[in-house]
Parts: C-alpha cells; structure tokens; sequence
C-alpha cells in the first residue's frame, strides 16, 4: 500500500518500537501518515482495505493527514487508532484495543504532545494507559536545523538518554544514534550513478545489541525516490562482517505503482507479480490488486471529499 508494502511494515514497526519494546529498543521521533503512504492520490476522504488479514480502515482530514486506523482482525477484535493535529503537528493519538467486542483499558494507550519552538524545537510526549497509569514520558529536542537531535525517556524505571550524532564525510552523510553512549543504531546515506547514467540513493542501517554489530539492511532508492532494492544482513561472528541472508528488488509502472518483487534467500528465487484495477477516478487510485503467482487479493473501496460549492459574493 506505500511505496510498496516492504517499507510500509519497516515503518510501523519502528513507529511500534518506540512504545512498545524495551528500553534499550533503538527510538525514534514520531511519524505522521499521509496519503502518499499509502498509495493514495487525490482528495481521498476514507479507504476500507479488505486483504486476506482481515480488514483495515483509513481515514483522512482535507489535507490528507491520517486520522484514524481501523484494523479489524475479525467481528469482534479490532484495534483503533486515532490521530489529533494542531497546524500539522502531532497532537495526540490513540490507541484503542477491543477484545470479543469489550474495550481492553488495560493494552490501550493514549500519546499527548506538547511543542515548544522557544528557542530550538523542542517536543515532549506522554503515554497515559486507559487505566490512568504514566507508562513514560519522552522528550524529543532538535538542532537549528531542525535535526533530532536528543530523546530522554523517563519512566518508572529511571532515565535513558538517546542522542543522535550527524557527520559527512566525501558526499556521504551518517547518522548515529548512542543510547547512554552506547551505539544502538547508525544509518549511512551515499549516492551512486546507476547504469541508467542517473544516482540511486542507497541507505545503509546497522544495529547493535550492546553495541556489538546485529544486523543490517540496505535500500536502494531511484531518481524518483522508490525503493529499488533491499538487502538484509547478519553479522557472522566467525567472519567479523555481515553476511547477506536475503536480497530483494522491485520493479514499477511508469506511475509508480509496483508490478513486480523478486526475493533471493539462499539458493531460492521467488518472485511475484502485481496486477491493478483502477476506480476510473481522475486519480487513478487502484481498488484491486492481485498478487500472482498465488492469486493474493486486495480490494480497496475508497471515497473522496466532493469540491465544495463556493458561493458567489453578493
């Protein structure tokens, strides 16, 4: 449903992990969903997705920022999202989980942000459980560049401190990320000339576990910003590199839209086709997707906000 599905999952896992795991989990500022994340054009007021998980829900405000997620797992288990914004800032968001169609107060969570944009641009956000528990406060703060550049979470465990260092170095930029001085994370963005003549953008990850070496993966975007190509690492112990355990790439149409992902593990090559069926809206969002060879079926049934009459000055 973005740009395709592979960055969508890397992103609302990261968006997850920073609630959800433990501390020493790598963290990063909040994320704020817009249509084009989801592959979406146009005035687009809601989108009901209907996949073989069950069924997901979007919905958007007129400037095409999400306002709320419904996935719906069966008729009686459900998670609801909700997202609140004050001039395109994160205000709040909530999380509402429905359990054999009883509201769950204790795994439902709600955020609440502040900003201050005194000086630098600072954010701070609370998580409150339905219960009326503090769950942890975080404070995110930024350079003039409007670069992350510190996040300090304090909960009922004590005080961790994340800070996030950014270096160039001939055309390539690195950002690292130390929890309580020990890397979590560092993420390496170069530029390559492609066969095509033009430079692909490729984004090197690797994370640490108590600052030794874990995995990695590297994306590989197109003039056009789309991810071309993924590879995952491990890091071998016995070697002292990483090792590649999977390589993935993907082809589009010409509007962008994915056609076709081959995935290499090991020795094995499987590759899927995507074919599209389109509203006939002057958007052009697709209402189908089939995924061969195994006949995968995804079905959006999307509506959109009508052009408001504009009364003539009398």
């Amino acid at each position: 449903m973005l740009k395709n599905y592979a960055t969508y999952i890397f992103r609302i896992i990261s968006v997850i992990g920073l609630f959800l795991l433990p501390c020493k989990t790598y963290t990063q500022e909040p994320q704020i969903f817009t249509l084009k994340d989801f592959d979406l054009r146009g005035t687009v007021k809601s989108c009901l997705v209907i996949a073989d998980y069950g069924k997901e829900e979007f919905e958007f405000n007129k400037e095409g920022l999400l306002t709320k997620n419904l996935t719906r797992y069966n008729e009686t288990d459900y998670d609801i999202t909700y997202y609140k914004y004050l001039n395109g800032q994160l205000m709040e968001k909530r999380d509402e989980i429905y359990r054999e169609g009883q509201f769950d107060k204790q795994t439902s969570i709600a955020h609440f942000y502040e900003v201050d944009t005194t000086n630098n641009k600072k954010v701070s956000e609370k998580i409150i459980s339905y219960t009326g528990d503090v769950l942890g406060i975080y404070e995110y703060s930024y350079n003039e560049d409007g670069n992350l550049i510190e996040i300090i979470r304090s909960n009922n465990e004590g005080l961790d401190e994340t800070n996030i260092e950014y270096s160039s170095y001939k055309g390539e930029t690195t950002i690292t990320y130390l929890l309580n001085d020990v890397i979590l994370k560092s993420i390496r963005t170069s530029f390559k000339k492609n066969r095509k003549g033009t430079k692909d953008k490729i984004v090197l990850t690797k994370e640490f576990l108590d600052g030794i070496p874990n995995k990695a993966q590297e994306q590989i975007y197109d003039l056009e910003d789309k991810l071309t190509s993924v590879k995952e690492f491990n890091y071998d112990e016995t070697k002292k590199s990483f090792v590649t355990v999977k390589a993935i790439s993907y082809t589009y149409d010409t509007s962008g839209l994915l056609l076709k992902e081959v995935a290499k593990i090991e020795k094995s090559v499987k590759t899927k086709d995507y074919i599209y069926q389109f509203d006939g809206k002057e958007e052009g969002n697709w209402v189908k997707k089939i995924i061969t060879p195994k006949n995968l079926f995804t079905t959006r049934s999307i509506t959109y906000y009508q052009d408001e009459l504009i009364k003539p000055e009398e």
